[in-house]
C-alpha cells in the first residue's frame, strides 16, 4: 500500500461533505499488510466548544479483519467508549463470525513511509482505575516523558530495560493505565513502545 503523506486522508462522500482523518505517526511498522478488510472510521468533530468522535462503519463486514481508521486528535475518553461498542458488537455475532479475523489500529511508520497496523483483537477496555493486588501497574501521563511504576516514576524510554532488571520469584501481572485526556496519537505511540508488556488477558484501562 503506496504512503502519499503523514497525513493520511479518508473521503467519504457522504450527503456531498467531505471528511479526513488524521493518522497517528509512528516510527516503526508492526503490520504492513492486512487482506480481507472492513475499513471503521472515527472522525474528529466539533460542535461548539465540544469535541465529538463521529463513527462510520457502513462498510464493515463482521466476517473480515477489521481496521480502525482513528483522528489523532481525539482523547481516549472518546475513542475507547466507541472502541467498546464496536468490539462488544464484532465479540457478540454469532451467525457470521470468523474466528480468525482481527482488528487493529492504522497509523502512518513515517520512517518506513507506509500505513502501518497494530493488532489489538485481544484487548480488553475498562473505563476507570485498576483495583486489582499483587500486579505491576503502569500509568502512562498526559504528555509525559515519564510514566507511573507502581508509585516510581520512571523515564518512558526506560521502562522496558527497569522491568526486565526486576528480580521476581513469580513474575506478576502487568496492569497498562492510559489518561482519559491522552490523545489517541500518544497513546499508539505508547502502545508501540511497550508492546511486549502486553498480557495474556490483555486489559487495559482509561483513567
Amino acid at each position: 500500500m503506496k504512503y502519499f503523506t503523514l497525513i493520511i486522508v479518508f473521503f467519504l462522500f457522504s450527503c456531498e461533505e467531505k471528511k479526513d482523518v488524521l493518522l497517528p505517526k509512528s516510527n516503526v511498522s508492526i503490520v504492513k499488510n492486512v487482506e480481507d478488510l472492513s475499513p471503521i472510521y472515527i472522525f474528529f468533530k466539533t460542535e461548539g466548544k465540544d469535541t465529538i468522535a463521529e463513527v462510520n462503519r457502513k462498510n464493515s463486514i463482521i466476517s473480515t479483519n477489521w481496521i480502525f481508521n482513528i483522528d489523532k486528535r481525539l482523547p481516549l475518553k472518546l475513542v475507547i467508549p466507541e472502541v467498546i461498542k464496536l468490539q462488544e458488537k464484532k465479540r457478540a455475532e454469532k451467525a457470521h463470525k470468523n474466528e480468525k479475523a482481527e482488528n487493529y489500529y492504522s497509523y502512518a511508520d513515517s520512517v518506513g513511509k507506509n500505513l502501518a497496523f497494530l493488532p489489538f483483537t485481544k484487548v480488553y477496555y475498562k473505563m476507570g482505575k485498576p483495583t486489582e493486588k499483587d500486579a505491576i501497574i503502569i500509568h502512562f501521563k498526559k504528555q509525559s516523558d515519564f510514566v507511573l511504576f507502581d508509585t516510581t516514576e520512571i523515564k518512558k524510554i526506560e521502562i522496558l530495560n527497569y522491568i526486565h532488571r526486576m528480580d521476581y520469584v513469580v513474575e506478576p501481572k502487568t496492569i497498562l493505565v492510559f489518561d482519559k485526556d491522552m490523545n489517541y496519537e500518544e497513546y499508539i505511540q505508547n502502545k508501540i513502545l511497550v508492546r511486549e508488556l502486553e498480557n495474556k488477558d490483555k486489559t487495559e484501562f482509561i483513567f
